[in-house]
């Protein structure tokens, strides 16, 4: 039988149930510890939540367990979680969740949305993405020390472009990289633009970079994954847990912590766990702050070649 618990967070009185229910059970961390995290990383978090349709992606008995994606918000959702409208490929359309404010949060979290995955536009421009995403993605035995590598291939070349460029783990397995745009562009453009670039770093680096998506290409290499930026695609929003062992996070870093990991070779300098995360927020703020403010236009794919 679930154990009901009342909050109130903000103004909205929530009832949560079975707070002490194990969802990572290597280390203990329970639903009651998810619900926390995100209540203590949302000043940073939800802005880059805002007004992003979003797909939640629900572990009922915890990581090791079943879990599903649900791209159409829930029914039984209170009234004040804000929904957006987007139309289907194949006619129709789904009504996604918006995470704009802390209860919002807070309800997703309680059913056990671990992961929060989001789209690169904001409703109500939908065919608009605000920026390029990079998903550096490690073949095996290759890992994110050798994303390292990459994603500063990847910086080299937009500060060439004279554009900034701003990474994050995955929290997985690799390494992202964004370029904020926040100008008036289409995904027909930036979708033709990345694939672009990975190209181009496949030709420059033949034995590290891969641009298609075929796993026996892949072995000891890390694909250049362009494909993200599409209007049906979502990625793993940053501060976000993931469904590992442990409770990772996609977390903000900056290059020098990218170079220093590529140069000392040691992966579990970009491993972070909620607590190093909110250690971290005290420290620097938002390192993805900029991406959500700085505003850059796409140059044409000619600059590439």
């Amino acid at each position: 039988m679930a154990t009901k618990t009342e909050m109130t967070v903000g103004r909205m009185k929530l009832t949560v149930s079975n707070l002490d229910k194990v969802l990572y059970p290597e280390v203990g961390f329970t639903k009651g510890n998810v619900i926390d995290y995100y209540i203590r990383v949302s000043d940073v978090l939800l802005p880059h939540l805002k007004n992003r349709p979003i797909t939640l992606k629900r572990y009922p008995d915890g990581v090791e367990g079943f879990f599903f994606y649900e791209k159409q918000c829930p029914s039984h959702r209170p009234k004040w979680v804000k929904t957006t409208t987007v139309p289907r490929d194949r006619g129709g359309e789904i009504h996604y969740c918006v995470m704009n404010d802390l209860p919002a949060l807070v309800w997703a979290a309680n059913l056990a949305d671990l992961e929060l995955h989001t789209f690169l536009h904001k409703a109500p421009a939908i065919s608009r993405p605000t920026a390029i995403a990079f998903d550096l993605d490690p073949g095996p035995p290759a890992d994110i020390v050798l994303c390292c590598q990459v994603g500063l291939w990847v910086k080299a070349l937009f500060d060439g472009l004279g554009l900034k460029c701003f990474a994050k783990t995955s929290g997985s397995k690799g390494l992202q990289v964004y370029v904020p745009l926040n100008t008036p562009v289409t995904y027909d453009r930036t979708k033709e633009f990345a694939h672009t670039v990975a190209r181009v770093l496949e030709a420059q680096f033949p034995d590290v970079v891969v641009e298609k998506m075929l796993k026996s290409l892949r072995t000891g290499k890390v694909l250049v994954d362009w494909s993200q930026n599409d209007d049906h695609k979502t990625t793993v929003n940053v501060y976000s847990l993931r469904a590992k062992q442990h409770p990772t996070v996609s977390t903000p870093v900056t290059w020098d912590e990218v170079e220093t990991c590529w140069k000392k070779k040691k992966k579990e300098l970009l491993t972070f766990e909620t607590e190093d995360v909110l250690k971290r927020i005290e420290k620097h703020g938002d390192l993805f702050a900029p991406v959500l403010q700085l505003k850059q236009k796409l140059p044409p794919i000619r600059a590439l070649q």
